[in-house]
């Protein structure tokens, strides 16, 4: 595998994309210059798998569970700061305001470079050009959507822009900016594959169902639910490919089961030529050799409810102070490792993680061990090399996400019924391992009524797709950060008291958005007025 590199510059940012992609080749070379390097008949292809490479990150994707209720970070360097961010200490100077930015810019910036010269490769297919250019725009709407989601108005580049241009272009309305991205999306749909249609080489690429699903999502985090519940009904009805809940929760997340028949869309990596490297900062300290920047919040942990339905605080739910971890929804101990974990290392042995003070390296008196006393076990890789260099895939769409917001969608409505349950949250269950009939059929909850259904659903989705990047966007759409993310976060009970592990603070009158870069604004003060606060 060919792994070269190329840089551009976007509104003053400078985007390295450096790493390879899982069956696809990284390119264009710096060695051409833009007048040979479209004229060679693979720089399409180059160029787009550059594209792919440059489609998120790996450091963002988990660190953004610490700048929600999820996590915590003690990490000073991994997420951008995600620890000062959590605590409401930042600016428009911060690495990851400032960074999220620039990645995402220039990200468009290399798919507007791609979609204004592949006219210039020689002897390209037309329908492979066709299919070229609906990933790539695909990947643009992609970063889009993170955009106006971080920071609101934001410029629309639609196509490939001079340096000195990129210093006068003015913000766009979120508006229009989601009105573009779903145009987009609904104009390429036609020309990308089913998923089962790629060859084995080509799994990792942008499908019609991807294509969907972020459309889907758009239109949920707009508020638009009953468009986003019409695409969500064709997703699950096999209108864009066939997915389905992989047999395992545990094992969508194992590299044994790459690509299996729930995965949408991944970011994709292969051992040795395209790694990453995040799970030794939130393993077991003893597996991951370095400090434990990320651990999972008491929070987190008390949302897992028991295997017969209720939350660990209702009347009947049976928990137990003295053993909290009995009689709990499965996906807790596959998601999180807790003192008395059972846990098995890259070595296969299968050890006792201890993690109360005074019981060995994981305990949380130690120095760089986790400072909740619990650990993630989700994506952890046994795999992995000696350093945890994973080769293992990161998903960003998965079909459990699909039956979430279609849930979702139908709550928001007042439309959560029987067939909605038993299409969405009973699957999901079930997989999981319930089988208590009270946590499985919808009876037991339709007292609920339509404010405690809609809680419901948002805890499950807490619940299922927890170390997925997804927590950070439900609570600011749904406007509860202000309240999850402002006091204290909690670790294990030490005593008779709960561990004070972080102050956190989230200004609902600023903090929604992200301002914009104040380099940026600095080279270019037509991106003024900045977002409401700052």
């Amino acid at each position: 595998m060919r792994i070269r590199k190329y840089s551009t510059i976007v509104m003053g940012a400078l985007l390295m994309a450096a790493v390879g992609c899982k069956k696809l080749d990284l390119g264009p070379s710096y060695q051409d210059t833009d007048l040979t390097f479209w004229q060679k008949p693979d720089a399409a292809e180059q160029s787009l798998n550059n594209v792919y490479a440059g489609m998120y990150s790996d450091d963002y994707y988990f660190f953004n569970e610490s700048l929600s209720d999820n996590s915590f970070s003690s990490s000073s360097v991994n997420g951008g700061a995600a620890q000062s961010i959590a605590a409401g200490a930042y600016d428009g100077r911060t690495n990851r305001v400032a960074g999220e930015w620039a990645f995402h810019y220039g990200g468009i910036r290399n798919v507007n470079n791609l979609l204004a010269n592949i006219d210039k490769v020689p002897e390209l297919d037309a329908a492979l050009k066709a299919r070229y250019q609906a990933e790539a725009r695909f990947i643009r709407a992609f970063h889009y959507f993170h955009l106006v989601n971080w920071y609101g108005d934001v410029p629309l580049i639609k196509n490939e822009i001079s340096y000195e241009e990129s210093f006068n272009i003015a913000r766009t309305a979120k508006a229009e900016v989601i009105s573009y991205v779903l145009a987009e999306l609904d104009e390429i749909t036609g020309a990308l594959p089913l998923k089962a249609e790629y060859a084995d080489a080509d799994k990792g690429r942008i499908t019609r169902g991807a294509a969907a699903a972020l459309k889907a999502k758009v239109l949920l985090y707009d508020s638009k639910w009953n468009e986003a519940a019409t695409v969500l009904e064709q997703i699950m009805a096999g209108t864009y490919g066939t997915y389905t809940l992989f047999p395992s929760f545990a094992g969508i997340f194992q590299p044994e089961n790459e690509n299996n028949s729930e995965v949408i869309l991944n970011m994709e990596y292969v051992p040795v030529h395209r790694t990453q490297s995040m799970q030794r900062f939130f393993i077991p300290f003893s597996e991951g050799v370095l400090i434990s920047g990320m651990a999972p919040s008491q929070s987190l942990v008390d949302d897992f409810v028991m295997t017969n339905g209720k939350g660990i605080r209702e009347t009947g739910s049976g928990y137990n102070e003295n053993a909290p971890f009995a009689n709990r929804d499965p996906r807790l101990e596959a998601t999180i490792i807790h003192d008395g974990s059972s846990f098995i290392t890259k070595r296969g042995e299968t050890v006792v993680i201890r993690t109360a003070p005074g019981t060995g390296d994981n305990a949380v008196d130690k120095a760089d061990a986790s400072k909740t006393g619990y650990y993630f076990r989700k994506y952890y890789d046994r795999t992995a090399d000696g350093n945890n260099n994973s080769g293992l895939n990161l998903i960003l769409l998965r079909y459990a996400d699909v039956l979430l917001m279609y849930a979702e969608a139908k709550a928001m409505q007042g439309q959560l019924d029987e067939a909605t349950w038993n299409s969405t949250i009973r699957p999901l269950r079930e997989r999981a391992g319930f089988t208590d009939p009270a946590a499985l059929n919808f009876a037991n909850y339709a007292g609920l009524g339509n404010t405690g259904l809609t809680d419901l659903v948002r805890r499950e989705r807490r619940t299922e797709m927890a170390l997925e990047s997804q927590r950070v966007f439900d609570i600011r759409r749904w406007k509860i950060a202000e309240t999850v993310m402002n006091g204290t976060l909690y670790g294990m009970k030490v005593g008779g008291s709960h561990l004070v592990v972080d102050r956190r603070v989230f200004d609902a009158n600023k903090h929604y958005l992200w301002p914009v870069p104040q380099a940026d604004i600095d080279m270019n003060k037509n991106l003024l007025p900045n977002n409401t606060g700052w």
